[in-house]
């Protein structure tokens, strides 16, 4: 990555001192780093660090009537790239969310004209808390981009989400915006179960959660990639800037995948159910004799995807969720569906896979290639996933990481 220019925005959490190995692995890649330290982020790490490490001039969080009358307020935010906040307190995030100017950093992003990414890090129950869901979701709104929090333990000692995400997701995140430009892409993805109803109270379904499809497409989205997300009956929070669409059974995602070609990316994380049957129009009530049922096979959503004479995407991906022989089973599926990659899980983990915010994934590609992504949360596999993807269409610009 050569010529880039990320302005880095350090405000107070003992996170902070990630932020070091982030400055030392994005200098190692040509990319120029300013920064601007909170007071409270001073008490973590120091101006003298940053400066040494970055080879730049650090910014207090204060005005400055020498610099000022240049302006810089204004003149870091053009300077930029992109502006990466890490950590992100509770409270800046709050500033942000209500326009405040009261202090050198939100005046830079009152200023800004270019892409804001937020890492977050904070107690869970702050995170969680109302007032700060809702101050996210008017940046979301404003188009900031939020990396994490991640699931962990916290440094008060609780557990939960509020950790700032790995120094890896954020180089991830920042790789991927940078390889996109120009590139003019557009990306399907399914996530989700389906349900297949029997009666209106019961059906057919899988324990999937939807969130690795998710975090793949939004950070698609994220890249600049024009992202189509198609997703069963899940209790996520979607960003509501997302292009995405609702659907319950697997003829409804057949359609709306139908619908939505010619794409140049289809990613198949859903785990459609396989098999549908009757339903009956009122609730089946308990009876001495068996119950039988007809099943049908549903329509295969990704053979008709990587096997579509016209509209075929460039690149096709689909997910083998396995409970045993994982690879040999993905490899099958692979050449079954004719898709250029599968990426498998063992879903009989109970750490990884369903109803986990981490996965372990291996990715194959038609020659039988393995690129193995250790355990981690779902948002840096997806980061892995997506970098891996633009790779394929910018060959020049892109860095394969892991």
């Amino acid at each position: 990555m050569v010529n880039k220019k990320i302005l880095l925005i350090i405000s107070g959490g003992i996170a902070a001192y990630k932020v070091l190995d982030l400055i030392r692995n994005l200098t190692a890649q040509n990319i120029e780093i300013k920064t601007i330290l909170t007071k409270s982020a001073e008490e973590f790490v120091t101006p003298l660090s940053i400066a040494s490490l970055s080879k730049n001039k650090v910014y207090k969080n204060e005005f400055d009537l020498n610099e000022e009358m240049e302006m810089d307020h204004i003149a870091l935010s053009r300077w930029a790239d992109l502006i990466l906040v890490a950590p992100a307190t509770a409270n800046i995030i709050s500033n942000f969310a209500n326009g405040n100017a009261q202090d050198f950093i939100n005046t830079v992003i009152l200023a800004s004209n270019k892409k804001i990414f937020i890492a977050p890090a904070m107690n869970v129950q702050m995170w969680k808390n109302l007032s700060t869901q809702e101050n996210v979701k008017k940046l979301q709104k404003r188009g900031f981009y939020f990396i994490g929090p991640s699931e962990g333990l916290l440094a008060c000692g609780e557990f939960g989400d509020g950790k700032m995400v790995e120094v890896r997701e954020i180089e991830n995140s920042i790789y991927n915006f940078f390889v996109k430009k120009n590139l003019n892409l557009k990306a399907i993805v399914t996530a989700g179960p389906t349900r297949e109803y029997i009666d209106p109270v019961r059906y057919i379904s899988n324990e999937s959660s939807g969130l690795q499809g998710y975090e793949i497409a939004k950070k698609l989205y994220e890249s600049g990639v024009n992202t189509k997300l198609i997703i069963g009956p899940v209790s996520l929070q979607i960003d509501e800037n997302m292009n995405y669409t609702k659907v319950t059974s697997a003829d409804e995602m057949f359609e709306e995948v139908k619908n939505s070609l010619p794409a140049d990316i289809a990613v198949c994380t859903a785990a459609v159910a396989d098999f549908k049957t009757d339903k009956f129009d009122q609730k089946i009530k308990k009876q001495k004799n068996d119950l039988s049922l007809n099943l049908y096979q549903n329509k295969d959503i990704l053979d008709f995807i990587s096997n579509h004479k016209e509209l075929r995407p460039k690149l096709v991906v689909g997910f083998a969720a396995e409970t045993n022989n994982v690879i040999e089973y993905a490899k099958d599926k692979l050449k079954r569906k004719k898709c250029d990659w599968i990426v498998a899980n063992n879903v009989s983990k109970t750490d990884i896979g369903f109803n986990s915010k981490k996965n372990e994934v291996s990715i194959i590609d038609q020659k039988e290639n393995i690129f193995e992504i250790s355990k981690r949360d779902k948002s840096e596999i997806a980061s892995v996933i997506v970098n891996k993807i633009l790779n394929q269409f910018s060959y020049n610009e892109g860095k394969s990481i892991n």
